[in-house]
């Protein structure tokens, strides 16, 4: 098992059209994500995104309101339209008064492809064995179970939502 990795995949019953833009479109990602940010997903620019309850499960939003208001910085690495999104972030940057900028950062990617039932969603997540090894352990693990969360966040947000 790899260290360094997470992988994450879903099964969307959407059109692509929809899924990309709940992955691309940063208002839309961040209601289900639990993230507000201060500007658009665009390749080559950051954003600053604070911890904001999700609208889609209420347990989930429970676990993220002690967390509510911590800002982190998303590099965006890339926006390619219906096919991938990704993002350099620092992994379980949850502490408001540590300084993350120091350390080294994971990638965040979301491939998309057509089935023929609507769409999968993969979702990597890469670089933990850069992470310091104070941090990195738990900083695997909580994605890996943050992951597992968020793929179940955006597939009842497509189902749920028709927007």
């Amino acid at each position: 098992m790899s260290t360094d990795r997470i992988e994450k995949r879903v099964e969307l019953r959407a059109p692509l059209d929809r899924v990309w833009r709940a992955i691309s479109d940063s208002e839309e990602f961040g209601r289900w994500f639990g993230v507000r940010f201060d500007g658009p997903f665009v390749a080559g620019s950051s954003v600053t995104g604070a911890i904001t309850p999700t609208i889609v499960d209420a347990d989930v939003a429970k676990r993220q309101e002690p967390h509510a208001g911590v800002k982190s910085t998303w590099q965006i690495v890339a926006v390619e339209p219906k096919r991938r999104f990704a993002y350099r972030w620092h992994p379980f940057a949850i502490d408001a008064d540590a300084d993350y900028d120091r350390e080294p950062s994971t990638l965040v990617e979301f491939t998309l492809s057509e089935t023929p039932d609507g769409v999968l969603l993969t979702i990597v997540e890469s670089g933990f064995d850069a992470i310091p090894e104070a941090r990195r352990s738990a900083s695997f693990e909580a994605n890996a179970e943050g992951w597992a969360i968020q793929t179940e966040l955006v597939r009842r947000y497509l189902e749920e939502s028709r927007v």
